[in-house]
């Protein structure tokens, strides 16, 4: 092999790895300010679990600044949030099939729209900053209303309420409430 070519080979694998290692390097710090979280939740036969990364509010203004209103949200930061359930439930009278899910939300002032999207994506958003769910690929859809809390939660928090059977969303002075049931 030609001199010249094995140079080109070797330049380009060092850029590779580069590039990799700062991959690598820019993940690391943004995980660091939004920490992954894994909630697995189990009631007889029904195992849900939710994958998300938690944002913290320090001293912003959340909803309707960071998170703007009227406005898909990837729900949490970093990678899309993802929820999983081993059997069909209910979320306000329509049933959502066994499998993997993103979540998305809209919020507004009153109201979210909470969106079950049966497309996985290696991250929430594009190069833009637009979240990057496809509406074709949308499973449910359900509009819940908002509820404003007395203390705010310094860090975005999904939590499943066992009695009765709820996903909850809260962060800042909001919390959205999901009935679900199976």
């Amino acid at each position: 092999m030609k001199n010249w070519l094995k140079w080109i080979l070797l330049s380009l694998a060092v850029l590779l790895m580069l590039a990799f290692a700062g991959f690598q390097f820019m993940k690391f710090n943004t995980k660091k300010a939004s920490p992954e979280d894994r909630i697995v939740f189990t009631q007889g036969d029904l195992t849900l679990e939710v994958f998300y990364n938690r944002p913290s509010k320090k001293g912003r203004v959340i909803f309707g600044e960071l998170v703007p209103y009227d406005e898909v949200w990837r729900t949490g930061a970093n990678e899309a949030t993802t929820f999983t359930i081993n059997k069909p439930i209910t979320i306000d009278g329509k049933v959502l099939k066994a499998g993997a899910y993103t979540l998305w939300t809209v919020p507004g002032r009153e109201s979210w729209t909470v969106i079950w999207n049966d497309r996985m994506y290696p991250w929430g958003v594009d190069f833009d900053q637009k979240a990057q769910r496809r509406p074709e690929h949308d499973a449910l859809q359900v509009q819940v209303p908002v509820e404003r809390l007395a203390e705010p939660v310094e860090q975005f928090t999904i939590a499943v309420q066992e009695s009765p059977l709820a996903l909850t969303l809260s962060w800042d002075d909001v919390r959205v409430t999901v009935p679900l049931a199976h």
